[in-house]
C-alpha cells in the first residue's frame, strides 16, 4: 500500500523541531538534577563565615592578651560573653533589642509608605525628578547623626524626634532606589502596557511597580540599613529613662559606667540583630520575587 509522504510529513514534526525539543528537555532536566538541598547550600555559606569570625575571635584573644591596651579598655572575649550572658539573663538586653526593633520596624515601614509615594511621584514626573533629584540624593550623603540636635530641638527627648531621625535617614535610599529599579525597567513593558489600555494609576501599578521591584529590592535593603544606623545614633544621644532603653540606650550606659564589656555586647547584639533581620526578612523576600521571575539558578537557591 503507498504511502502518503504529506501526510506522514504532516503528522511527523521535522528533524530541527524535534532536535531542539530535545535539548530543550535535556536542559530542564540538567537544572532540576544539579538542584542541591537546602542544608547543603546552608552550610557552603555557613562555613567560611564561621571560620572568619573564629580567626576574628582568635586575633582579639591574642591582642588582649599583648597588654596593648589594658583589660577596662580591650576586654578579652569571654569577659565580653559574660557581661552578655548576664544581660541576657537579668532581661536588659532582651528588652533593649526589642524595643529598638519595634521603633526600627515603625520607622521603616513609614519611610517604605513615604518613600514609595514620593519616588513613584519623581519616577512619573520627569520635572520633579529634576527638581528634588539633586536633593534626595544630598540627603542621602548626609550623615542621620546630624540630625538628632536638629529633632531635639524640634520635639525635645520623644519618641517623635528618634522617628524624625531615622525617617530622614531611610528615606532618600528608598526613594533613590525605587527610581533605580525605574530605571532598569525596559521600555517595552510600558508600551505592552499601554497598547493594553493601562494608563494612570493602573499603569504604575500593575506595570511600572512590579516591574521596577527586583531592582527596587536594592533600595528597600539599604534603606532598613540607613533606618536601623539612625535608630542607633539616636537612640545613643536622645538618653532619657521614660523613653526606656533601647540598644542605642544600653551602648551609652556602658559609655556611661566606662564598662568596655557592656559597650562591645551592645555593639554584639546591635550586629546580630542586623544580620538577624536581613536573613529572616530580605533574603526570603529577594529569593521568592527571584524565582517569581524565574532568576532563582541566579540567586544560588
Amino acid at each position: 500500500m503507498p504511502v502518503d509522504r504529506e501526510t506522514t510529513t504532516a503528522s511527523a514534526p521535522p528533524t530541527g523541531v524535534r532536535d531542539l525539543e530535545a535539548g530543550l528537555d535535556a536542559l530542564e532536566t540538567a537544572v532540576e538534577t544539579t538542584r542541591t538541598p537546602w542544608w547543603t547550600t546552608t552550610w557552603r555559606a555557613f562555613w567560611p563565615t564561621a571560620l572568619a569570625l573564629l580567626v576574628l575571635l582568635g586575633a582579639w584573644q591574642l591582642v588582649a592578651q599583648s597588654g596593648v591596651k589594658p583589660s577596662y579598655a580591650l576586654p578579652r572575649p569571654a569577659d565580653v560573653w559574660r557581661t552578655l550572658v548576664a544581660a541576657t539573663q537579668d532581661g536588659s538586653a532582651v528588652r533593649a533589642a526589642w524595643l529598638s526593633v519595634q521603633r526600627g520596624g515603625i520607622g521603616f515601614l513609614a519611610s517604605v509608605v513615604i518613600g514609595v509615594a514620593l519616588g513613584t511621584a519623581m519616577a512619573t514626573l520627569p520635572l520633579l525628578r529634576r527638581a528634588l533629584g539633586p536633593l534626595v540624593t544630598g540627603l542621602q550623603s548626609l550623615p542621620s547623626i546630624a540630625w538628632v540636635p536638629a529633632a531635639i530641638i524640634w520635639f525635645q527627648l520623644s519618641n517623635a524626634a528618634i522617628f524624625t531621625v531615622v525617617l530622614l535617614g531611610a528615606v532618600p535610599s528608598i526613594v533613590n532606589g525605587l527610581l533605580a529599579g525605574v530605571d532598569q525597567v525596559p521600555p517595552l513593558y510600558l508600551r505592552v502596557g499601554r497598547v493594553l489600555g493601562a494608563s494612570g494609576w493602573t499603569r504604575i501599578r500593575h506595570v511600572l511597580l512590579p516591574a521596577a521591584l527586583p531592582g527596587f529590592l536594592g533600595g528597600l535593603k539599604q534603606g532598613w540599613a540607613f533606618a536601623w544606623r539612625s535608630l542607633m545614633a539616636a537612640e545613643l544621644i536622645t538618653n532619657t529613662p521614660r523613653l526606656g532603653a533601647g540598644l542605642g540606650q544600653l551602648l551609652n550606659l556602658g559609655r556611661d559606667t566606662s564598662d568596655m564589656s557592656l559597650v562591645i555586647a551592645a555593639i554584639l547584639v546591635i550586629f546580630a540583630v542586623g544580620i538577624l533581620i536581613e536573613l529572616a526578612v530580605f533574603t526570603p523576600l529577594e529569593r521568592r520575587i527571584l524565582h517569581a521571575r524565574g532568576l532563582t539558578g541566579l540567586s544560588g537557591g
